[in-house]
């Protein structure tokens, strides 16, 4: 018996997903996309703060230990939106 015929026998024996399976897997689909998303803008957020920072501190040496600390404040509440993304995630996954 070929692989494609033991395939298709094992489909054929499997029971149909119930509301709660395509319920489950519409959650772990809309949190996986929720992540993902939130994902992406601190990211983008972050290598532009960062690259802006050192253009900075490239110009104007002897201020940078200030833009430094701004810097870091900046990259703080931009990775928040990522935990936050994070915790919706939980949330439509397990609740």
């Amino acid at each position: 018996m070929s692989t494609l015929s033991q395939l298709a026998a094992l489909a054929a024996d499997a029971e149909a997903p119930t509301a709660d399976d395509a319920k489950n897997a519409a959650a772990a689909t809309g949190a996986g996309y929720a992540y993902g998303l939130a994902a992406i803008g601190p990211g983008i957020g972050i290598g532009y703060l960062v690259g802006q920072a050192v253009q900075a501190m490239a110009r104007q040496p002897e201020s940078a230990g200030q833009v430094q600390t701004t810097m870091f404040l900046g990259i703080a509440f931009t990775e928040a939106l990522a935990l936050i993304g994070f915790v919706v995630f939980i949330l439509l996954k397990f609740v």
